[in-house]
Parts: structure tokens; C-alpha cells; sequence
């Protein structure tokens, strides 16, 4: 008796800029959702199933961003400018870790060959080796202290050198966020 008849209007929907470009469900509508989000599985092997192949795609996706360097996908170690350039840095530069493996594979073979002169050049080999990479990061160490005070003179440097010298001490295929720049690359000036 009293109460109010709607008009036919033409609905027109004009997309906002920034707008999400669909309308705000009713009420109803949300409950709805809601509801059957909620409902308890009827088959749960195929629910389990569908979850699997979910976190399967979220964590290929994740690993892909990753590798392609893009900073919303890494881990917060990885993330900001300076780090940016920590990666890059190290992995322009010729490092003696690139050569441990066939070094230390040299020595091995030395070693297991029985002839004692062949035997002490094995230990000299992996001796040599070892005190190389230190000074390899020993000089890493430096050279990169040096760098960031001048690049980022109001960063702060805690947690820089252990972060260079584990990105240093991987070979260059294993490492995470995979290299940008190619050894010998120049680097630019600003990574802001």
C-alpha cells in the first residue's frame, strides 16, 4: 500500500579513473559469496587436489618473478637499491670462486694418483685455492665498503659485507635473483 515503485532506469556504468571498473555487490550478493565460499568440501580429494595445483602455480609464479628480478617476488633480504647493486657489482666481476670446482677436482686426481710428488702438488693446489678465495674476498670486501659510501653515503652498511661475500661464494649459474650484468659490464650510476 505505501510502499515505493522504482522507475525503470537504464543502468550506465562509467568507469572511474583508479576505479576497481565493476560495480559494488549488493548485500545480498556478498552473502551469497560468502556462503558458498564457506560450505564445507564434497569431495575433498579433488579440493586437495585443486589447493596442490594452486600453491604449485603461486610458487612457479614466485620463482619466475625471482629469476626475472622482479623486486615484488623476492625476499626482503634481496629488496631495495642497495642490494640492487650489491648483485650487481659482484656479479660483474671475474671472481676465483668461478674456479674452485675445477681446481679442487685437479687436486682430487692429484691426490689418488699415489705418486708422492703428485701428492704434495694436490695439497699445494687445494692450499692455493683456499687462500686465493679468501683474498678474493678479502678485496671483494673492501672494494665494496668503499663503493657503497660513495654511491649511498646515508644507507645504512650493516649486513652489506655478509650479504656480498654469500652472493660472491656461490658459482654464477646457482645464484638467486639470477645476474642482470655480464662480468667486465660497467655499471650505472644511480639505482634509486
Amino acid at each position: 500500500m505505501f510502499k515505493r515503485t522504482k522507475s525503470p532506469v537504464e543502468e550506465t556504468t562509467v568507469a572511474k579513473p583508479g576505479g576497481k571498473g565493476r560495480p559494488t555487490p549488493t548485500r545480498k550478493e556478498a552473502e551469497a559469496a560468502a556462503k558458498a565460499r564457506a560450505k564445507a568440501p564434497t569431495d575433498r580429494k579433488a579440493n586437495s587436489r585443486k589447493e596442490r595445483e594452486f600453491r604449485a602455480e603461486q610458487s612457479k609464479r614466485i620463482r619466475q618473478g625471482m629469476k626475472e628480478g622482479d623486486e615484488k617476488y623476492m625476499l626482503p633480504r634481496d629488496r631495495g637499491p642497495v642490494r640492487r647493486f650489491i648483485r650487481d657489482y659482484v656479479d660483474a666481476r671475474f671472481s676465483i670462486v668461478e674456479m674452485v670446482i675445477p681446481l679442487m677436482i685437479v687436486g682430487l686426481i692429484l691426490g689418488y694418483t699415489g705418486n708422492s710428488a703428485l701428492v704434495q702438488a694436490s695439497s699445494l693446489v687445494l692450499l692455493a685455492t683456499v687462500l686465493f678465495v679468501v683474498t678474493d674476498m678479502l678485496v671483494l670486501r673492501f672494494r665494496i665498503r668503499r663503493e657503497l659510501k660513495r654511491r649511498f653515503p646515508e644507507e645504512p652498511l650493516k649486513g652489506t659485507t655478509y650479504y656480498t661475500l654469500t652472493r660472491a661464494m656461490q658459482m654464477k649459474f646457482m645464484r638467486m635473483p639470477k645476474a642482470k650484468v655480464k662480468i667486465g659490464q660497467a655499471l650505472p650510476d644511480d639505482y634509486r
